[in-house]
């Protein structure tokens, strides 16, 4: 690889994937090209011939016999080279798992001779070669950080830093580990200069300019991103899925993993982006095997690859409208319109933070309250103080992480404290922080400000005080409301909190239509449909439990299969 094109390993902060080049570029031995070579064919090709180019779908894999490979990005001045792949290298990164549009171009940088291998016959490489396909999914991940983290292959965001579109469009690709360039200075030269050529006013914005083909969108809608970036997926309606999975939280993940694993034909429809509710922490501490810590986003992300290199289809952004339960496959309504047919549903949508029930509540939403605590949500909040509303594990992961850009962090709780609802561990940290200061028996009363929040009023419920604080950040992680209010109609059984019943819970005499057994512990009042994590009724609200359920509704749905296929 040439040394010339990507930062000097030294200079770069030690958690940069480039700076662990021999993992994410790394070179293969003799042997293992060897045992790659059967599953490709080997072809000699000319200096600046074409392998790929970027939004083009399922492209090959190639492994560099000599000669090397210019990998390139298109920037709006014109192309420019990331990185070169040298002898015994090879060319990828995570959408080779999925059909989505990729993010860079590659052509070869000198006459040479490489082994293509096409997408299918790629996936049986992963699976045939375990030892060559770990040193591939673990290139992948890193080239992705990468390309994130340096801002290569990226859109640019154009929008005023804290206007509630901007942070919506820039969560949605974020969150979705899509490069993207921030221009938030409108009077800056950049900014002008973008503007200026595309002959847009501020009103226009936010906007985001896709560099390759000129695009510009102008406060583009979700569906529209994801359109124009190719993220979205086509989804098979003619033929029937074994399992459709309904959310991508770590519950979703989990399902598809176990079932596209053991070859089951597997969708799961998410309608943002995966990782759920948990997506959205800052770091989850005291999750098996990651004795350090990892953020909900990188946890969602790894799952979302692992699930996919399976051969699981994961369909955003879709939501899911309605559940036809009456004929047999399942029919999944769409809200594009979309129709599948499914044999089992294993229905992993989660729940959401309540919110205050205040007056105006709905106008600051992402102006000033936020449902997540994420790096874009600290960056509005150097220095400022903040306020988080609920005393569970994700409002104090919340406080340990805003405690790092906030002068102070505001924990407000309606209890006497903490220790019902929070691990120790986390209270510990709450305690022993100089930045954090817990309020109990306290609730906001009052949110004020014009476009944006600017103060609020509290309330102790103990002694009726109130008082004022000039707030601008208010971050709301108040229990759980069930994602359930599509499925109503459908015939599957929730509970007085609208949670899925399940198991013995599910079952009713008198509508129970099969009679030569109850129904599985995680199956629904309707058979064939499952539910697992959060959405369902007396889960225990951890990601944990979470994959747990998720792996368990796939042996139920195995079950429930056999017992279509012997009927």
């Amino acid at each position: 690889m040439s040394n010339d094109i990507l930062p000097d390993p030294n200079t770069l902060d030690p958690s940069d994937p480039y700076a662990r080049k021999a993992q994410t570029f790394p070179t293969l031995t003799e042997e293992q090209i060897n045992r790659a070579k059967p599953f490709g064919v080997v072809e000699k090709l000319g200096k600046g011939a074409v392998l790929f180019e970027r939004d083009e779908r399922t492209v090959d894999f190639f492994i560099v016999l000599s000669g090397n490979i210019e990998i390139y990005e298109h920037r709006r001045e014109g192309q420019k080279i990331i990185t070169i792949h040298g002898e015994k290298q090879f060319t990828g990164e995570v959408d080779l798992f999925n059909d989505r549009k990729i993010l860079v171009g590659g052509r070869m940088g000198e006459d040479g001779e490489v082994i293509r291998i096409n997408r299918a016959n790629f996936r049986k490489l992963m699976s045939a070669e375990p030892g060559i396909g770990e040193i591939v999914m673990r290139a992948f991940i890193l080239r992705r950080v990468g390309l994130i983290s340096h801002q290569q292959g990226s859109v640019t965001l154009i929008g005023p830093r804290e206007s509630r579109d901007t942070l919506r469009i820039e969560r949605f690709l974020r969150r979705n580990g899509y490069p993207v360039v921030i221009l938030s200075d409108l009077d800056g030269e950049e900014s002008r200069e973008v503007l200026g050529r595309f002959n847009v006013s501020k009103d226009d914005l936010p906007a985001v300019l896709i560099h390759h083909g000129e695009n510009f969108l102008r406060n583009p809608s979700t569906f529209e991103i994801a359109e124009h970036l190719g993220l979205i997926e086509e989804i098979d309606q003619a033929g029937s899925y074994d399992v459709a999975i309904i959310g991508a939280g770590p519950a979703g993940l989990s399902a598809a993993l176990n079932a596209a694993s053991e070859g089951l034909r597997t969708i799961a429809l998410e309608a943002e982006a995966p990782g759920g509710q948990a997506g959205t922490s800052s770091k989850i501490e005291n999750y098996l095997g990651f004795p350090t810590g990892i953020s909900g986003q990188a946890l969602a992300g790894r799952a979302q690859i692992q699930s996919q290199k399976f051969g699981a289809k994961i369909a955003l952004p879709r939501a899911v409208e309605k559940i036809d339960c009456g004929k047999r496959p399942f029919t999944v309504r769409l809200d594009s319109g979309e129709m599948i047919a499914t044999r089992t549903i294993v229905i992993a949508s989660g729940a959401r933070y309540r919110s205050l029930g205040l007056a105006r509540e709905k106008e600051f939403e992402n102006a000033g309250l936020y449902f997540a605590a994420t790096a874009m949500e600290g960056g509005f909040c150097e220095e400022e103080e903040v306020i988080i509303v609920g005393g569970g594990n994700s409002a104090g992961q919340a406080a340990v992480f805003l405690s790092r850009y906030a002068s102070r962090v505001h924990i407000l709780v309606r209890g006497e404290g903490l220790a019902a609802s929070m691990s120790d561990y986390l209270i510990g940290r709450i305690n022993s922080s100089p930045r954090i200061t817990l309020h109990s028996n306290t609730e906001i009363a009052e949110l004020r400000g014009e476009n944006h929040l600017k103060e609020i009023v509290w309330r102790n419920r103990k002694t009726g005080e109130t008082g004022e604080m000039g707030i601008r950040h208010v971050f709301l992680m108040l229990g759980a409301v069930p994602n359930t209010g599509w499925l109503r109609g459908c015939g599957v059984k929730l509970d007085d909190n609208g949670f899925i019943c399940t198991g013995i819970d599910a079952y009713d005499d008198k509508n129970w239509p099969l009679e030569h057994r109850f129904p599985m512990m995680l199956e629904t009042s309707v058979p064939g449909i499952f539910a697992a994590g959060d959405v369902r009724s007396n889960s225990v609200k951890r990601v944990a439990s979470a994959v747990g359920e998720g792996g368990m509704a796939v042996s139920s749905v195995h079950r429930y299969l056999a017992e279509l296929d012997a009927s």
